[in-house]
Formats: C-alpha cells, sequence, structure tokens
C-alpha cells in the first residue's frame, strides 16, 4: 500500500523485489505481443524499457506497469496491413511514426484535461472489447501453435485468414503442436501452483525456458545441415539497447496512421485507466488521470523515437508488481532498467525460443482476460449492459478491433438517450392529514390547487414529453376550473434551449388563461436559465420557490402560498373537508411532504 510518510531503505528494497519479478514477467510478454503486432520481437521489448521508464516516472499511479499489451498490439498490427507484407521494413518505420502519433493523441487529451471523460465509457463496452481482443489474439496465434505458415494478408479479415491457415497443403508440424500444448498445459498447471503454494509468479517465464530447453535438448530447435530447424523460431534479438532513431515518414502514411492513432490513443488509455483505477481503489491512492494521461503520451511519443511499438497499462504486471509488494513509481523504473540488463544477458538465447511456445503462452494469457463469472454478472445483471457486451465483443471480431470501442460507445449513446429522455410526473394531493404525497385511487378531486411532481433530464430528446405533460396539467386544471397549479421541478435537471422553450410557451398560455402557475424546488440552473430568458413577465418572482437546503421546504412553501392566495374564495369540498384548510391561517397546518 503506498505509504504517505517517508520513503526509506526498505521502501527501496520492496521496489526492487517488485521490479525483478516483473521484468521476469516483461521478457516473453513484450517478445509475444509484439509478434501479435507482426513485427519484430526485440521493439516490445524496447518499450518495455523506454516506454515503461517514462510513463513510470511521470505518472499518477504507483504500480502502474506500461509496454506492450495485447489488444493494442491487435490494433497495431490492424494499423500496419496497408503496407505490404514484403515490405517490413517500411512497416518498422510505420509503426515508429505510430507510436510517436499515438504519444500526441494522448498528450493533447491531457493538456485539455479530457481525461476524465473516460469515465462515461461504460465497462461493459470495456469488457466486451477485451473479449473481442482475446478471441482474436487466440485465432492469430492458431498458425504458429500449429506449426503452420500464416498466409493472408492484413487486408483480409482475421477469420478469412485463419481459413487460408488452415487449408493450405502444408500438413500440421505435430513437434510445434507438442510445444504449444505442452506451454498451454504448463502454463496452466504453473499458475494453479503458484496460487496454491503462493509462490513468486515467475511461472510464464519459467514455463518458456522450460519448453525451449526441452525443444533444443530434442534436436528441434537447432539447425540441420541444411540450416533449417523442425519447428519455427523466432528472430534473434540483438544484444543492444534501444538508441535514438527518427523514423522515416512516407506522407502517404499519414491518413491511414493518423485514424489508427486516434484508436490506440484512446484504447490505450481507457486501457491504462481502468488498470491504475482498480489498483488505486485498492491503495486509496489519489489519482490524477490527467497527468497520466500525458505520462502514456510522453511515453508514447519518446518511444517513437527509440524504435518502441505503442503501448499502455499491462493488466498482468500492474497486478503483479502491486502483488510483489511495489510501494512507489521507482518500481516501474526499476522494471524498465531490469528489463534492459535482461535484454542484455539473455538476447543471444532468445533465437532458440519456438514460436509454437510463445503462441501456447499468448493462448493461455488471452483467455484469462475472459472473465466468465463477470460475464454471467452482466449478463444477469441488466439487458442493457449485455446488449452493450454482446455488440462491441462481436464489432471487435467483425468489423475491427480498431472500431469496437466506438462501436460500443456509439450503441451505448443509442440505448441510453431513450432511456435519459425518460421524463415522469405524479400528480401529488393534500391529504386528510395535510400532507403532501402522492395521489392513490381513492383520493377525491381537488378544484382548488393541483401538484404535480416532475422528474428527468430536461434536453431536447425529452422535450416531446415535458410538452405533453405540461399540456396534460392545464387541461386537467380548465376541465376542474383550478386557478393554481404548482410544478414540483426539484428533479428536473440540466434543462436545455429546447424545453426552456416549451416551459415557456406553457407559461405564456397559463398566463393569457389566469392559470397561477409557481415553480417548486427550482435549482440554480434553471433559476439562472428563467433570469436570462426574462420570464419574470410571464412569471412572477413571489411564484418561483428556489431550491433549499431544508428537504422539500420549497415544495411545502408553494403550496401553502397558493392556499393563502385563494383564502377565503376556496370552496373546493375536498379543501373544506379538510378542518381549516380552506382559509389563511389552516394553510400553515400542512406538516409535510412525503414522498
Amino acid at each position: 500500500m503506498t505509504k504517505s510518510t517517508g520513503y526509506g531503505v526498505r521502501d527501496v528494497q520492496k521496489d526492487l523485489q517488485a521490479a525483478i519479478t516483473v521484468a521476469v514477467i516483461s521478457l516473453p510478454q513484450s517478445m509475444a505481443y509484439a509478434l501479435i503486432a507482426g513485427v519484430d520481437p526485440r521493439f516490445g521489448l524496447y518499450a518495455a524499457i523506454v516506454f515503461a521508464a517514462i510513463a513510470s516516472a511521470l505518472g499518477s499511479s504507483s504500480h502502474l506497469i506500461n509496454g506492450p499489451t495485447g489488444a493494442v498490439s491487435l490494433v497495431v498490427f490492424s494499423a500496419l496491413s496497408f503496407i505490404d507484407a514484403e515490405a517490413r521494413l517500411d512497416a518498422y518505420e510505420a509503426m515508429f511514426v505510430l507510436a510517436a502519433l499515438v504519444g500526441v493523441v494522448q498528450i493533447a487529451i491531457g493538456v485539455l484535461k479530457l481525461g476524465g471523460l473516460t469515465r462515461y465509457i461504460s465497462e461493459s463496452v470495456i469488457t466486451g472489447f477485451m473479449v473481442g481482443a482475446a478471441i482474436l489474439t487466440i485465432v492469430g496465434q492458431v498458425g504458429n501453435a500449429l506449426g503452420l505458415k500464416n498466409l493472408g494478408t492484413g487486408h483480409q479479415h482475421v477469420f478469412y485468414r485463419l481459413w487460408l491457415t488452415l487449408t493450405q497443403k502444408a500438413g500440421l508440424n505435430w513437434k510445434a503442436v507438442a510445444i504449444s500444448g505442452a506451454s498451454i498445459v504448463l502454463s496452466v498447471i504453473a499458475r494453479r501452483l503458484v496460487r496454491r503454494y503462493k509462490l513468486p509468479q515467475l511461472d510464464t517465464f519459467l514455463v518458456l525456458v522450460v519448453v525451449t530447453v526441452a525443444a533444443y535438448a530434442l534436436g528441434w530447435g537447432r539447425a540441420n545441415a541444411a540450416g533449417k530447424t523442425a519447428v519455427g523460431l523466432i528472430e534473434a534479438v540483438p544484444r543492444n539497447l534501444p538508441t535514438f532513431h527518427i523514423p522515416v515518414l512516407q506522407w502517404k502514411w499519414l491518413a491511414p496512421l493518423s485514424s489508427s492513432a486516434l484508436a490506440i490513443g484512446f484504447l490505450g488509455l481507457l486501457e491504462a485507466l481502468a488498470i491504475a483505477k482498480a489498483i488505486a481503489h485498492e491503495t486509496r491512492q489519489p489519482l490524477d488521470v490527467n497527468q497520466q494521461c500525458l505520462a502514456e503520451g510522453l511515453g508514447n511519443l519518446v518511444g517513437g523515437f527509440f524504435r518502441c511499438m505503442p503501448g499502455s497499462g499491462s493488466l498482468t504486471r500492474s497486478a503483479i508488481n502491486y502483488q510483489s509488494g511495489a510501494v512507489s513509481k521507482l518500481s516501474g523504473v526499476l522494471a524498465a532498467a531490469a528489463v534492459a540488463v535482461l535484454v542484455f544477458v539473455f538476447a543471444p538465447f532468445t533465437h532458440y525460443i519456438p514460436k509454437a511456445a510463445l503462441a501456447g503462452l499468448l493462448i493461455v494469457a488471452a483467455s484469462r482476460l475472459i472473465d466468465v463469472r463477470r460475464l454471467r454478472y452482466i449478463g444477469r445483471a441488466a439487458s442493457y449492459d449485455a446488449f452493450l457486451l454482446v455488440a462491441t465483443g462481436l464489432a471487435a471480431l467483425v468489423i475491427g478491433v480498431e472500431f469496437a470501442i466506438l462501436v460500443g460507445v456509439g450503441v451505448s449513446l443509442l440505448l441510453y438517450a431513450p432511456r435519459a429522455a425518460r421524463l415522469r410526473t405524479s400528480e401529488l394531493v393534500v391529504s386528510e392529514e395535510r400532507i403532501v404525497r402522492g395521489r392513490t385511487a381513492g383520493d377525491p378531486e381537488c378544484t382548488a390547487v393541483s401538484i404535480y411532481d416532475l422528474e428527468g433530464e430536461l434536453f431536447f430528446g425529452a422535450a416531446p414529453l415535458l410538452e405533453k405533460y405540461l399540456e396534460d396539467a392545464g387541461r386537467h386544471a380548465r376541465e376542474r376550473s383550478i386557478s393554481h397549479l404548482v410544478l414540483r421541478v426539484k428533479r428536473l435537471r440540466n434543462p436545455d434551449a429546447v424545453c426552456l422553450e416549451k416551459l415557456e410557451e406553457f407559461l405564456k398560455q397559463a398566463h393569457r388563461r389566469s392559470l397561477a402557475v409557481s415553480l417548486a424546488g427550482v435549482r440554480p440552473d434553471m433559476q439562472a436559465a428563467i433570469a436570462r430568458l426574462r420570464l419574470g413577465q410571464w412569471l412572477s418572482s413571489k411564484r418561483v420557490f428556489p431550491e433549499t437546503e431544508e428537504r422539500d421546504s420549497a415544495t411545502l412553501q408553494a403550496v401553502r402560498a397558493a392556499y393563502q392566495e385563494l383564502g377565503e374564495n376556496n370552496h373546493c369540498p375536498h379543501c373544506n373537508g379538510l378542518a381549516g384548510i380552506a382559509g389563511e391561517p389552516g394553510a400553515s397546518r400542512i406538516a409535510y411532504y412525503l414522498v
């Protein structure tokens, strides 16, 4: 947990221990996510060094670990699909430009202080996106897991590419199948042992080492006389640390990369902020979302000039960092430094890692992103959230992962607008006990004062309902010769021009028909709008009862004022049946408002 007191030697030791654990996990994950993006594994490692160090040092969260992630890598792969598959150097340069553009987008969001807007994106949308991204990750690794050459291009749909891969003439490479299968089985067993015996979470790294050593011992990872190996191996990672490099930009790339940069920029922030908020909820650490946006943006921007692939906050590495006892942002910086040391030490050995081994680990990691318990909860909780989840997940699978979040947000807005436009109204009465409460079927009609309670958002979508409710109230008053109407508006929120215009039209009509309308519980925003629109000519200030700190006192004041104004002229049988209520002295006896 984050300390509020001084930072001492013991804290440094905790951060260092957590950093080493995170670094060991980052090594295989970073290479694997680079493979998802279709680029050289070293670019994933470079992101785990440069991007991770900058984002940790400048960020707001004490535990968030940044670097390559599965979701962002999928979008990167899609973003680079317009480049010829054979033009690998062009793809790399385009990716560096993409990382810098992503950084610019995120910095702009931070500078404009728009980070808080991410809270308006439903968790169901994020969950649906993660499910879709997980499925696409698994599908994308099937070819490597089976030892098949991945066919198709980035322009073709992922499931069509899977079909081409599975139906090619070349048969399965059973040695690769054995390696990927062993990776999956050992990963599942190792994770259970780690959880059961509370061991250090080094299972992913150890499984990769065991499977790689086994494949080499069996001769599957060693080249024969023709220079070929029995199973495909990843590209060798040079024993170099990231160095400054100015990306080569071709202007024709700018348009497609810019749209992808927007998608990755928002996706990366959503992913990072969601993780940071989840951990901050446990640690009670105050989190500055705009500062975190700036840190993510600077990390990606600088990373683009050090051959880094775009990245974001990592759920698994951040969780491990927190669970390993990290206490400050130094843990993320130390983790990046530890990855640099591991790259320098183990780079010569990465050439022996089978692609099938990494594919198996990625399949397991992706499957863990599908939280079945969470899916069941969302499905049972509300059909609205279930629909959002399914729509976002299907959008990721059918349309493209880079558009899934946008589709999910669009669907949520379409579903929310009718719900937000549901203005509610209820008629109130003064009971025999002199209590203002909701009308029931047995209550007698009052021909003196009519009272209505309105609730909802006063935006343009609700204008037709508002107009209908006001017309109904006016017609009810005319039919019963009611001279006083009290509208309780305390629960009407955020009035816009359209709804205010409807209210003004009703007040003008009421004024012409000598119907006295009082507004009870007027909120400050509506009171300011009444003053700006000069509605005083139709609505006396004596009929505006502002919202007060006392519960429902504005409603009682408005009702009492209506009865006092009627005085002895109140000949309503209902009111006369209430002792003293028809006269001015009895009006004050209206006791309270009952919701």
